[in-house]
C-alpha cells in the first residue's frame, strides 16, 4: 500500500508528539488498571483472616437482618446483605459510606453466634485496592475539580490524545504492516528491537486499545456529554426508571423478605446470581435496595457485577443495568451498558480478567517503548554530550514509570506489617506510595536515568521478593501476626509478585548490559563508579 511520503510524515509528527505528550500518564493508568481486574482478590490477601466473619446458613440471613435493624438503628441508613463466602454476611458503615474514595471509613461487621445471637465488630476498612483503582483513574494527580480527582480529567484529555496517536500510528504503519508486523530485528540494534516491539503490541491489541482510549474519554467527561443530551430529552430520563413516585414511609415490619426480593430478581434477570443486597433509606421516604448480580455470560455494568434497584417494601424495579426476561432495556442504559462492560473487562469469566490484564501491562509497555524510541531518534550520533531535553525525558521517564512500579510494589510489601499498627492503614498507604514515587523521581533526576534505572530496577525487586518473603515469614513464625495464603487467590497474588520481580532482574540484566557497554554517546551509556565515588554520591 503506498502513501504519500508528505502524508506519512505528518501522521508520524502527530503519534509522536501525541505519545510523548500523553504516555507516562497512561502508563500509571494502564500500569494500575490491569491490577485491578484482580481488585477483589487484592482485597482478600491484604485482609486479616479473622476481619471478616463467619458467614452464615442461607436461611440465617433473614433472621440476622431483623437482629441488625432492631437493635442498631443506624443500618436502617444502609445495609448489606452478603452471600459471598469470602464475606461477612451482613455489614453497615459505622463512618462513612460506600461512595468514594475515603481513607478512615468504618464498617460493622455482623453474624450468629451458636445460640442465633447477633455479633458485631466494628473495623477499619482496607482500601488497598481502591488506592490502585484511584491511580488508575487519576494517575495519582493529588486535587479534585468539581466533584470528581483532578487527574479524571486530566486522564480524559491524555486519553483523546492516545486515540490520536492510535490512529495515527496505524496509517503511518501501513505501508510496511504486512512485512515487518512480526518482525522482531534484534541484530539492528536496540532501537530497531524497540520499535518492532512497540508496533507489535500496538497493532496486536489496536481493538482493546481503541475501546479504552474512548471509554475513558466517555468515562471523564460524561457530565458534559449528559448534559448536552439532556438538552435533547429534556425532563424525561434518558436510562429510564425516572417514574416520579409517591412519597410514602413505610412501618419496617411492612419490609420484604430477602427470599422474595431474590426471587423478584430471579424472575426478572433468569440467569443472573444475587451477590448481596443493600437496603437503604429504609425509615425514609425514599427507600431503596440496590441487588448486586453476577453473570460471566453477558457485558456487566459494574467491573464484577449488574445492578437492579426496587423498592423493598413493593418490590416495584425502579431501573437496572440488565435486560429483563422481555429483553427491555433504554437505548442510553443499553449503551451505557456497553461501554462499562467493554472497559472493565466484566465479561468472560476469569479468562477475560485475565487478557485484560496481560493487554493491559501490554498498554503500560507500550507507552514506556514509545518514548525509548523517541530518545533513541533524537540521539545525536557525533556528540558525546547529549541535548538537555533528551536528558530531561529521560530522567521523567524512568522517575515515573518505575516510580509508579515501586510505590505500588511497596505498597503491596507493608501491607501486612501495617495491620500490626494502630496507624490508619489507607492514610499509610498514601504516604508509602507517594514517598517512594516522588523519592524515584527525585532519584532519576539526581543521579540520572542511565545509572538510576540500574538502582531502581533493583529495588523493584526487592520490593516484588518481599512480598512472598513475608508469608514464609508468617508460616515459619505464626505468633508474629501476619498471615499466610490461606487461598489460590492469595496464592496467585504471591505467585505474581515473584513474576513482577524475575521481569525486574531480567530487564536489570539488560539495562546493565546497555548502560555499562554500550555506546558511549547514547544517555544510557554511564561508567562503573569506584568503590570511592559511591560512597561520595550518597554523602
Amino acid at each position: 500500500m503506498k502513501i504519500r511520503s508528505d502524508i506519512l510524515r505528518t501522521y508520524q509528527s502527530l503519534h509522536t508528539w501525541t505519545g510523548i505528550t500523553a504516555g507516562l500518564l497512561l502508563f500509571i493508568g494502564f500500569f494500575a488498571g490491569s491490577l485491578t481486574m484482580f481488585s477483589d482478590t487484592i482485597n482478600d490477601w491484604a485482609t486479616p483472616p479473622n476481619y471478616q466473619l463467619d458467614q452464615v446458613h442461607s436461611d440465617k440471613h433473614e433472621l440476622l437482618l431483623k437482629q441488625v435493624l432492631s437493635q442498631n438503628p443506624d443500618s436502617l441508613k444502609a445495609v448489606t446483605v452478603s452471600y459471598d463466602e469470602n464475606s461477612s454476611p451482613i455489614h453497615w458503615y459505622g463512618q462513612g459510606s460506600a461512595r468514594g474514595f475515603s481513607m478512615d471509613d468504618q464498617i460493622w461487621h455482623g453474624t450468629l453466634n451458636d445460640q442465633g445471637e447477633l455479633v458485631a465488630e466494628l473495623r477499619h476498612v482496607n482500601e488497598l485496592s481502591m488506592l490502585i483503582d484511584y491511580l488508575h483513574r487519576s494517575a495519582g494527580i493529588i486535587g479534585e475539580i468539581g466533584h470528581d480527582q483532578a487527574g479524571v480529567y486530566v486522564l480524559g484529555i491524555a486519553a483523546f490524545l492516545y486515540f490520536l496517536a492510535l490512529v495515527s500510528g496505524v496509517i503511518f504503519l501501513l505501508p510496511s504492516l504486512v512485512k515487518s508486523f512480526f518482525a522482531l530485528r534484534k541484530e539492528k540494534g536496540a532501537n530497531r528491537f524497540w520499535l518492532d516491539s512497540h508496533n507489535l503490541v500496538g497493532i496486536a491489541s489496536l481493538p482493546f486499545h481503541i475501546i479504552i482510549a474512548i471509554t475513558v474519554v466517555v468515562f471523564s467527561f460524561h457530565d458534559l456529554f449528559y448534559g448536552g443530551l439532556s438538552q435533547v430529552y429534556g425532563d424525561k430520563p434518558m436510562f429510564g426508571g425516572g417514574e416520579k413516585h409517591e412519597e410514602v414511609r413505610y412501618d419496617i415490619r411492612e419490609l420484604a423478605t430477602l427470599t422474595e426480593i431474590k426471587q423478584t430478581i430471579h424472575d426478572y434477570a433468569p440467569g443472573y446470581e444475587v451477590n448481596s443486597i443493600r437496603l437503604s433509606g429504609l425509615s425514609s421516604a425514599h427507600p431503596s435496595a440496590s441487588i448486586s448480580i453476577i453473570s460471566d455470560r453477558t457485558l456487566m455494568r459494574g467491573p464484577h457485577n449488574d445492578y437492579v434497584f426496587l423498592n423493598p417494601f413493593t418490590l416495584e424495579i425502579d431501573s437496572s443495568t440488565v435486560r429483563n426476561e422481555s429483553g427491555e432495556q433504554s437505548i442510553w442504559a443499553a449503551v451505557v451498558t456497553s461501554f462499562f462492560g467493554l472497559h472493565f473487562g466484566s465479561y468472560g469469566g476469569e479468562l477475560g480478567r485475565w487478557l485484560y490484564f496481560v493487554m493491559g501491562l501490554g498498554g503500560a509497555f507500550l507507552f514506556y517503548s514509545g518514548n525509548l524510541i523517541w530518545l533513541e531518534k533524537r540521539r545525536k550520533k557525533q556528540l558525546l554530550k547529549q541535548s538537555r531535553s533528551s536528558h530531561f525525558m529521560a530522567n521523567l521517564t524512568i522517575g515515573v514509570s518505575l516510580g509508579c512500579a515501586i510505590g505500588i510494589a511497596g505498597v503491596f510489601a507493608a501491607s501486612k506489617w501495617l495491620t500490626l499498627t494502630s496507624w490508619n492503614i489507607n492514610i499509610a498507604y498514601m504516604w508509602i506510595y507517594y514517598l517512594l514515587f516522588f523519592v524515584t523521581l527525585a532519584g532519576a533526576f539526581i543521579y540520572g536515568a542511565a545509572r538510576f534505572s540500574i538502582l531502581s530496577l533493583q529495588i523493584l525487586a526487592v520490593l516484588c521478593l518481599i512480598i512472598p518473603t513475608n508469608s514464609v515469614i508468617a508460616f515459619v513464625l505464626p505468633s508474629i501476626g501476619i498471615w499466610a495464603p490461606d487461598s489460590l487467590g492469595d496464592l496467585g497474588i504471591e505467585l505474581g509478585a515473584v513474576g513482577f520481580a524475575l521481569a525486574s532482574l531480567y530487564a536489570l540484566k539488560h539495562a546493565k548490559c546497555r548502560v555499562y557497554h554500550g555506546e558511549e554517546n547514547s544517555i544510557w551509556y554511564c561508567s562503573k563508579l569506584s568503590k570511592k565515588e559511591v560512597v561520595e554520591s550518597f554523602s
